[in-house]
């Protein structure tokens, strides 16, 4: 039986080095938020043990929402035709909840070799508790692999690559930007370099570009609103809040995202003020790639404390009155307003 990886952080390099020595394990846990590479590593996967397609016998797919340890008992006892490997893969079937986790404990224990079992966590979270001991066990025989949202660093050569596909080129900045205002998730990405490769002219794509045919993300538009704000550009912020109303989100979530946009922004000034750089203020911020970060920064450099305090408490005070009024867009003009007069 293989043994559980020491790490579940990068999950598609794990994957890619059992496909590449041919030592493909028999029982797989894939999740993550990176979806991009989760189904690249499925496909892959597919390909190393249905050579002869996913109409084969010795492929099995299964809903977990129908699926019964039946059916699952049948499919791993059943022997490949024609292979060495029949693959069985289980989408959304939470195997750490129910009545079922002992029998599968006892099942997984003693896999055939010929088998391998993926479990996908999809549209279900996976949030198994290793306290219970028979969560524990599963755990410990599972080679568990996280496909999670790629390093700044890596995401960056990754988008340029794409666009050297695509016969194009991007300045390094403009790749950090485009990754910033699509949420830096290679699923979504992908389609944007395909837009804009098609939209520039030039062979390098620009940023003007990506602005002209890419929609940003929320978080990426409320970056930009109070770097408006930050800048004493109260029109632009006023179109910027404007634009979050088109996106038809709640305008809880909107506040939401403002206010923590806010409370980042006074963290920068706190860490310019005591003298720590970006890596502190990512750390106390939770914001995991420089970009954005530096943006903040930038942003907090123009604002006193005392400033970036009453944006918080304005926040805070709109954030609350949301609760009890009839029109909250009202509201959050309202806020504006009173953050571009502070």
């Amino acid at each position: 039986m293989p043994q559980k990886p020491k790490a579940e952080d990068d999950g598609y390099k794990t994957l890619g080095e059992a496909l590449a020595s041919g030592k493909i394990g028999c029982f797989y846990i894939f999740h993550g938020e990176e979806r991009y590479l989760l189904e690249s590593g499925l496909a892959a996967l597919r390909k190393a043990l249905c050579p002869e397609g996913l109409d084969s016998f010795n492929y099995k797919r299964f809903d977990g929402r129908t699926l019964t340890i039946t059916d699952l008992d049948d499919a791993i006892n059943t022997l490949p035709a024609f292979a060495e490997r029949t693959l069985v893969e289980v989408h959304d079937f939470d195997i750490f909840k129910g009545e079922h986790n002992k029998a599968l404990l006892g099942m997984f224990s003693d896999l055939p070799e010929y088998v391998c079992i993926v479990f996908i966590y999809d549209t279900i979270a996976y949030k198994p508790d290793g306290r219970l001991k028979i969560n524990a066990g599963i755990l410990k025989i599972a080679e568990v692999i996280a496909f999670s949202t790629q390093e700044e660093h890596k995401l960056i050569k990754w988008i340029q690559r794409h666009y050297a596909d695509n016969g194009k080129q991007i300045a390094l900045e403009d790749a950090k930007y485009l990754s910033f205002i699509t949420g830096g998730h290679m699923t979504s990405l992908i389609g944007e370099i395909a837009k804009t490769s098609a939209y520039a002219i030039n062979k390098t794509v620009t940023r003007a570009d990506i602005d002209a045919v890419v929609t940003p993300i929320l978080d990426a538009t409320v970056y930009n609103l109070s770097d408006a704000l930050t800048r004493g550009d109260h029109t632009t912020a006023m179109a910027l809040l404007e634009e979050l109303f088109q996106m038809r989100e709640a305008p809880h979530r909107l506040m939401f995202s403002i206010s923590l946009t806010m409370r980042r922004l006074l963290a920068a000034r706190v860490c310019l003020d005591s003298g720590y750089g970006r890596n502190a203020f990512m750390d106390m911020s939770g914001i995991k790639k420089e970009y954005p970060a530096k943006l903040l920064m930038d942003a907090a450099r123009r604002m006193s404390t005392e400033k970036c305090r009453d944006f918080v408490l304005h926040c805070s005070d709109t954030a609350h009155r949301l609760n009890s009024v009839p029109e909250p867009e009202g509201q959050m003009i309202e806020l504006i307003a009173r953050l571009a007069l502070s």
